[in-house]
């Protein structure tokens, strides 16, 4: 577990604080066992109570107008980290981005292409299988079913979004990892402790026209709505969360630009 920064208030307690104000002694006690001698010296005639303290050297209608003016104003606790703020409270429901490879590249001497139409062809469920990155795994296991993502094109001569597909079965072992022959084996991850997850997914659509990742880079600009979108802040990510306003923005967007085929095939 990290550990959380202490504030202010954690790095002193007040009850180990310690007051450095003298405490005054009564006004008949010795000049001998007094703070200041000259204080001893001054007689009560001089000094009557009714308008004077010795204790603060202020009159009785100073400090009763003090405690007033102190007690109207209310005590203000500093804000910690452990506070809650209301905007900063994640959303019911996540969307999501993944990315996959259009075009053959071999791992392994296995080919790892997998395209938006590839899916499309799928009959059953696929598994998205190979993720290798302790970030994007746990993206993989915060997916929740019926939840919905983004099919990204990566590393390919036209990089960005191409479709839609929605989580059919939420996080399982990534039996892939086990396997020697698989393009991405791990011999790290044990069968009774597996290290990887896959969720299984299915085709949804698929964009009439793609958002490239030029025009994504463009929207993701400071004042744009894209520039919290995690993908473009962590451009190496495989799996990454997408916010709501950034999902609408998007399809908006794809609607635009000519919409979505449900079939791909």
């Amino acid at each position: 577990m990290p550990k959380r920064k202490a504030t202010q208030l954690e790095a002193e307690p007040p009850a180990l604080r310690r007051s450095t104000r003298r405490k005054p002694s009564p006004p008949d006690a010795p000049a001998n066992e007094k703070g200041d001698s000259n204080v001893a010296q001054i007689s009560k005639e001089a000094w009557p109570e009714s308008n004077t303290s010795l204790k603060s050297g202020k009159t009785k209608a100073s400090r009763k107008a003090q405690t007033k003016s102190t007690a109207a104003k209310p005590v203000k606790t500093p804000k910690t980290n452990d506070d809650d703020d209301d905007t900063s409270k994640p959303p019911d429901r996540w969307y999501w981005l993944m990315k996959a490879e259009p075009e053959s590249r071999f791992e392994n001497d296995v080919d790892v292409k997998f395209s938006i139409d590839d899916l499309a062809s799928k009959t059953d469920p696929e598994p998205w299988d190979g993720i290798r990155a302790y970030a994007a795994r746990n993206n993989l296991r915060s997916m929740k079913k019926g939840e919905l993502a983004f099919f990204y094109h990566s590393n390919c001569k036209e990089p960005g979004l191409v479709g839609t597909m929605e989580i059919v079965q939420e996080h399982s072992p990534d039996l892939s990892a086990h396997d020697s022959k698989a393009p991405y084996y791990d011999p790290s991850s044990k069968p009774e402790d597996p290290k990887w997850s896959v969720v299984h997914v299915k085709f949804r659509s698929k964009f009439a026209k793609p958002i490239g990742l030029k025009e994504l880079r463009e929207m993701g600009k400071p004042g744009q709505p894209l520039e919290n979108m995690q993908m473009l802040k962590q451009s190496r990510l495989s799996v990454s969360r997408v916010s709501p306003a950034e999902w609408e923005y998007l399809m908006n967007l794809v609607k635009k630009q000519g919409g979505e085929v449900m079939d791909a095939t």
